[in-house]
């Protein structure tokens, strides 16, 4: 079981991948000689040679729109926008080409592609390659939307979301790629039937934390300060956002009831409210005993000084704060 960041372990995933599957490819922005902005690609060209290792011109329109082309006539593209918050450039061909092509051709087409790109803040890299916007693809019928928080589920997710039939957005937080683990490599899975569910990280009887991304790992050094060693916190990873894993939920809140759920993106029309208003609108809503609370990024742009970014983004001394109130 080898050690690897979870830059590594995407590596290690998207190497299985291209050995198995010749139809495969990856394109994408410095993804080749560069190996990449991160360094997630470092050595696949070399493997792999640039008939299946595309460096592209600086244009995600273009990157979405050849992996909507490949992916109906054949091929299984994964592509990676280097940032993100550029992945603006190509909602037409992710979404009113890539999501509707399916539904619209009565299932007789499948658009099987990957779209990688990394996200959040954190990294002082400013407004414009800072954002969180997975919320926004979460709107779109036909697209799933994954959002690892580790080395171990980053390869995981990756995986799954290469053998699901239909897109997949996958958004890789730029926190998690050089934080290691022991990663198992498991083989390609036969469907991807592990989107769509959610993993209990911590079981707990108090408090339900429901997370996602690189905040799951700032609710666990949250929960495990010392002013919280005397409670039993459940923390859960959504793992994938869109859909969202609500059994998982309800099972905790019947335990528990309380929920707190903490994400790095601003409130507005975010994963978060979606939770909230679901369970509100459920009959869990009978049982809380207090109500439910979200922790989230400002509604504002991302600075790039350290000590304003850190007051954008929610901090495990805020989520401390949260806990305490509800319990």
């Amino acid at each position: 079981m080898p050690e690897l960041t979870a830059g590594q372990s995407i590596n290690k995933a998207l190497s299985l991948i291209l050995e198995s599957n010749q139809t495969a490819f990856i394109a994408g922005e410095d993804i080749g000689i560069y190996g990449g902005a991160f360094g997630v690609t470092e050595g696949l060209l070399e493997k792999f040679g640039n008939e299946r290792i595309k460096d592209t011109p600086i244009s995600e329109d273009v990157i979405a729109g050849l992996a909507v082309g490949a992916s109906m006539t054949g091929s299984r593209p994964i592509v990676e926008m280097q940032f993100s918050d550029f992945i603006v450039n190509a909602m037409d061909p992710i979404v009113n080409q890539a999501a509707k092509l399916h539904f619209m051709y009565g299932g007789a087409v499948n658009v099987p592609i990957v779209v990688r790109g990394a996200s959040g803040a954190g990294t002082g890299a400013a407004a414009q390659h800072s954002q969180s916007l997975e919320s926004w693809f979460c709107h779109v019928p036909g697209l799933k939307v994954v959002t690892p928080s580790n080395a171990q589920n980053a390869y995981d997710l990756l995986l799954h979301s290469y053998v699901d039939p239909n897109p997949v957005i996958f958004m890789e937080h730029k926190l998690i790629y050089k934080v290691k683990e022991n990663v198992t490599l498991n083989p390609i899975p036969k469907d991807s039937s592990y989107l769509g569910k959610a993993s209990v990280e911590q079981e707990g009887t108090d408090i339900t934390i429901v997370s996602y991304s690189n905040m799951v790992n700032v609710v666990k050094e949250a929960v495990a300060l010392d002013e919280l060693q005397n409670f039993s916190i459940e923390i859960i990873d959504l793992q994938t956002v869109s859909p969202i894993d609500f059994e998982t939920i309800k099972n905790s809140l019947i335990k528990t009831k309380k929920l707190l759920v903490c994400q790095e993106a601003p409130p507005n029309s975010s994963v978060g409210t979606t939770v909230i208003s679901k369970v509100v609108e459920s009959d869990l809503f009978n049982i809380l005993e207090v109500a439910p609370k979200l922790i989230s990024g400002l509604h504002s742009p991302m600075p790039s000084a350290k000590h304003l970014e850190s007051t954008v983004i929610p901090q495990k001394e805020d989520i401390l704060n949260a806990i305490q109130d509800m319990l």
